[in-house]
């Protein structure tokens, strides 16, 4: 039985493709375990599936900014770097494949320090520190974005796309419309601000939703810790704080979705042929990465794009409006792609490396 590595956490957009991808690797046989940080998002989401052995490791934070903490986070870094050399050289994987985020730096420093083959896996346009650090040790890139593979010399990167989880295509709409107590009778928006939420977002919604149940029955997915009390008897409105298992069938319930743009989440609209409006995070709160991640998807005819720094209450519900009432051109388009094809190209590269 072939054994591997999966690591990568920090935000749900650095997991949830390893999570697409565990129930094909134990189809394929693999013994899967994850490395990880002990009290990180991904501990909380790989910590369900019984057929995963789970590592932790110590890992500090990798900031473009001042901070206080750069001057300890790198210790931390470097105590990680032990840890996983050291659970990696008693597990002797086939392979480590690297989702990204700070914690995966001293997963990939340690298998390379024990010759085992890292595939890292960039979610966005241009790859995060993290991942430029990780790919030094990698043998292999895969892409999400056809534009990434321009960013790495050598040939190591291959443009892939993002797996999707399978779970996330078997949705049903009819459940979905029963956990928020909608009839059915109107279209549904779905609003989603990532496992961390999005308050700029989150409070211009809040300012217009009145307006906004007149015309559909609106799911939002705040973030935690977000959820305002005081919209909770409004009818054919549905908020919620963090969403696991009953997230299919919340998406397959919805019309059209208004996001952040993040890589993971605007694939998953993609696959699932939902028509978007995104409202990427800004440059002063980011390195542009959604920017780029939007720009991309709005120039395919996938979403429409709204610049937080454009965003007001008149200005996001023309948009939500005009979202809805085009959105058969952008089901249109997003028919064109095909997602089950990325999943089989990921899989091939770590069974070919893991051969090696």
């Amino acid at each position: 039985m072939d054994r591997i590595v999966l690591t990568g956490g920090g935000t749900a957009g650095h997991v949830t493709p390893n999570i697409a991808l565990i129930p094909h690797l134990i189809e394929k046989g693999y013994e899967i375990h994850y490395i990880g940080t002990k009290n990180g998002i991904e501990h909380n989401l790989i910590s369900q599936y019984n057929d995963v052995t789970y590592h932790s490791v110590q890992s500090g934070k990798l900031r473009r900014y001042r901070d206080i903490k750069n001057l300890t986070d790198p210790f931390k870094v470097i105590y990680g770097v032990g840890q996983s050399a050291s659970i990696i050289r008693k597990l002797k994987p086939s392979i480590v494949f690297s989702k990204g985020g700070f914690v995966s730096v001293p997963v990939v420093i340690g298998a390379w320090m024990n010759h085992i083959p890292v595939i890292v896996h960039e979610s966005d346009i241009t790859p995060g520190l993290a991942n430029k650090i990780a790919t030094k040790f990698a043998k292999k890139v895969c892409t999400t974005f056809p534009e990434t593979v321009d960013h790495f010399k050598d040939g190591k990167a291959e443009y892939t796309g993002t797996p999707i989880r399978r779970e996330l295509l078997e949705g049903s709409a009819k459940k979905g419309l029963e956990i928020c107590q909608f009839n059915g009778q109107k279209p549904v928006l779905m609003i989603m601000g990532g496992s961390l939420g999005a308050v700029a977002v989150n409070n211009c919604i809040r300012d217009i939703i009145k307006k906004l149940i007149n015309r559909f029955n609106v799911i939002h997915i705040c973030g935690k810790g977000n959820i305002d009390e005081k919209y909770n008897d409004l009818q054919g409105y549905a908020q919620f704080e963090y969403v696991s298992d009953d997230l299919p069938h919340l998406m397959a319930a919805a019309d059209i979705i208004v996001s952040r743009a993040g890589a993971n989440s605007i694939y998953e609209f993609l696959a699932l042929k939902k028509p978007c409006l995104l409202i990427p995070l800004p440059l002063s709160a980011s390195r542009g990465d959604q920017i780029l991640n939007a720009k991309s998807f709005e120039k395919q005819g996938f979403s429409k794009v709204l610049m937080q720094e454009d965003m007001n209450i008149d200005t996001l519900y023309i948009s939500i409006l005009d979202l809805y009432n085009n959105k058969n051109k952008y089901i249109q388009a997003m028919s064109k792609q095909d997602h089950a094809n990325s999943l089989d190209k990921i899989l091939s590269i770590i069974d070919q490396y893991a051969k090696e």
